[in-house]
């Protein structure tokens, strides 16, 4: 399958190199595609294009190119951008190569303005996803992947229990694909939870402001939630 990904950061290098690995052809997107992003004590990330130079070494077919050339490249686009320049992206993207497809948004509306910990840009009423299907109404959004980390996204078995992953969305058929395919088929998600329309994706990115504690109790990023419920 033919996937495009908007962003070229660490968790869309992650969810390229998965999704190469499974036999798909991957166009990951950056408004400099030879630019590399330096994160100080994090490291560097490479360009998209030494990204996508470096997997065809390996055999894949990756590419990497324009928000544009993503978006029109992908059967399913999947948006990994940071939340704050979502929309700029996917605006860059167009919104002609994004209608009719499945458009994953796995981005959270995290605000590092202040510094630590961030907060949400906004949240309660609204959230990134919906002002996403909002702005590209004839895009078929599905939430889902943004409540773990990008290392656990793509191999949820890591983690020694089977835990929850959730998906939120307008279009039955598109979150159906999401759940099956992406989730559960390709990444080997067990847990799957609808939490419905896409009013769903508010709980699921206001998840993250508890994460982040989570995850710096805990020492690491690798971990999830499980649900269990009563019979």
């Amino acid at each position: 399958m033919d996937i495009g990904i908007i962003g070229s950061g660490r968790v869309a290098q992650t969810l390229a190199t998965k999704l190469l690995e499974l036999g798909n052809r991957v166009t990951i997107s950056s408004r400099d595609t030879t630019k590399a992003k330096d994160l100080g004590d994090w490291g560097t990330i490479p360009s998209a294009e030494a990204f996508a130079a470096a997997q065809r070494k390996l055999g894949w077919e990756a590419a990497a190119g324009s928000f544009a050339d993503a978006a029109a490249h992908g059967e399913v686009v999947i948006n990994a951008t940071a939340g704050g320049h979502s929309l700029n992206a996917l605006q860059a993207a167009g919104a002609d190569n994004l209608a009719g497809k499945i458009l994953v948004d796995i981005a959270n509306p995290l605000d590092f303005s202040q510094g630590m910990p961030p907060t949400l840009l906004f949240c309660n009423t609204e959230s990134l996803g919906e002002r996403v299907q909002a702005a590209f109404p004839d895009a078929r959004v599905v939430k889902s992947l943004n409540t773990v980390s990008a290392q656990v996204m793509v191999d949820p078995r890591q983690l020694t229990e089977p835990t929850a992953m959730f998906v939120s969305g307008n279009d039955q058929a598109a979150k159906d694909w999401v759940h099956r395919e992406l989730l559960e088929s390709w990444f080997g998600w067990e847990q799957v939870l609808d939490l419905g329309d896409l009013t769903g994706a508010r709980g699921q990115e206001m998840w993250m402001p508890l994460w982040l504690r989570v995850m710096g109790a805990a020492g690491t990023a690798a971990f999830n939630l499980r649900i269990v419920a009563s019979t």
